[in-house]
């Protein structure tokens, strides 16, 4: 068990520098598509390039992937479960977007798709990590459950006025619950 808690600890570190990464990346995709978008010839590709798009589209691209990215990455702070598969599908469309995007700025694109990598891996561990807390917090409840029974168990066995709560008489198949059978008198108001 001395394992999972170290791997806990490093996967909920991970997380929190992921939540970090994509709030920072998410503003910096945002500076880099406002940057295409105002000024078109401001990136440049090099020459037969089979992937050449238009930088104005591209710049709406990085600017809505990353006021998304940097939004899901706030929300990985609150522990929100929808936020970790919010920030791993972005994650992957923003490192697919980096590829894309190598001819105009290689370095950057480049350092994006790893902390992209990096932040779906952290991501993904949180998420077991998170699965395997709950799971231990089930067993101790059950365990402090079934403790309980026993004690009040031992401690109502010798007392003949105490019993176990019991469910209430069922009535026969086919008959109304509150009205009479056969043989019964009505109850009288």
């Amino acid at each position: 068990m001395a394992g999972n808690g170290a791997r806990n600890a490093w996967s909920i570190g991970g997380a929190t520098f992921a939540g970090c990464m994509m709030v920072m990346l998410g503003i910096w995709q945002v500076l880099i598509g406002i940057a295409a978008i105002a000024k078109d010839g401001f990136f440049v590709v090099g020459a037969n390039y089979l992937y050449e798009f238009n930088t104005a589209g591209w710049g709406w691209l990085h600017l809505i992937i990353g006021a998304l990215s940097a939004i899901a990455g706030f929300f990985v702070f609150t522990g929100a479960s929808w936020a970790r598969g919010v920030g791993i599908g972005l994650a992957v469309v923003s490192a697919t977007v980096q590829f894309f995007w190598l001819p105009y700025e290689p370095i950057w694109a480049l350092v994006v798709i790893a902390l992209d990598i990096f932040v779906i891996w952290a991501l993904m561990t949180m998420g077991q990590a998170m699965a395997d807390d709950e799971r231990a917090e089930a067993r101790e409840a059950a365990q402090w459950n079934d403790q309980g029974t026993r004690d009040w168990q031992a401690a109502n066995r010798a007392r003949p006025d105490v019993s176990a709560p019991q469910a209430p008489p069922v009535p026969p198949s086919g008959a109304t619950p509150g009205m009479p059978t056969s043989g019964e008198t009505p109850p009288r108001h």
